[in-house]
């Protein structure tokens, strides 16, 4: 791992991912996970604070990349609700199948390599009745606004620890085994259009 990304890089993240108008889009989505949840790229615990503990028995935090690991595991020791760090990737997941009620990610999606694996692994962990949280950022529905993100995406790509600014976060959650509920979309204020259109919502196993 190069210096950029083992020190640089989760700053520059860390910046980026806990704007406010981000903030407000977690504050949408996270305080309805509830019982045991798994939390996909759990990075520096920025989605702590919107957890409504009193709806959480225990947290797996999912964090594969060496840059973030020192940082999860402080925000993970001081959180009001039991946080259990895991260095591994969804695809590869040593959860037990049917051992969690909720699976959240948020702003992970676009950087995952195999994001339709990373689901269908984190599905397999979820019980009968659970449900996948997402708030993510993607493709824009506006043709002008795409060439835009084709165009920026090669260059972004690298600098933002493989950031995707063009995929489809719909057809990515239903790829993975999910039917999408109450599904709802903005391009987020103060943002770059190209980098700002998000989706968030839940999603049942089928």
């Amino acid at each position: 791992m190069s210096f950029y990304e083992r020190h640089v890089l989760p700053i520059m993240i860390g910046a980026a991912c806990g704007c406010r108008p981000i903030r407000r889009q977690r504050a949408k989505i996270v305080p309805r996970a509830e019982g045991v949840v798994l939390e996909l790229g759990f990075g520096s615990g920025l989605n702590i604070p919107h957890y409504d503990a009193g709806k959480v028995r225990k947290l797996y935090a999912l964090e594969p990349s060496a840059g973030m690991l020192a940082a999860a595991r402080n925000k993970a020791a001081g959180a009001p609700f039991p946080i259990e760090v895991l260095a591994e990737t969804a695809e590869n997941l040593s959860l037990p199948i049917a051992s969690v009620d909720t699976v959240l990610v948020t702003y992970s999606l676009c950087t995952i390599p195999d994001a339709v694996a990373a689901l269908e692994g984190a599905r397999r962990a979820l019980k009968p009745g659970g449900r996948l949280l997402f708030c993510e950022h993607g493709l824009a529905p506006d043709e002008g606004v795409r060439r835009w993100q084709r165009r920026i995406e090669p260059v972004w790509r690298p600098i933002a620890g493989g950031c995707h600014l063009t995929r489809d976060i719909p057809a990515i959650v239903t790829a993975a085994g999910f039917a999408i509920e109450g599904l709802e979309t903005m391009y987020l204020p103060r943002a770059p259009r190209w980098a700002g259109y998000n989706f968030w919502g839940a999603a049942n196993p089928v």
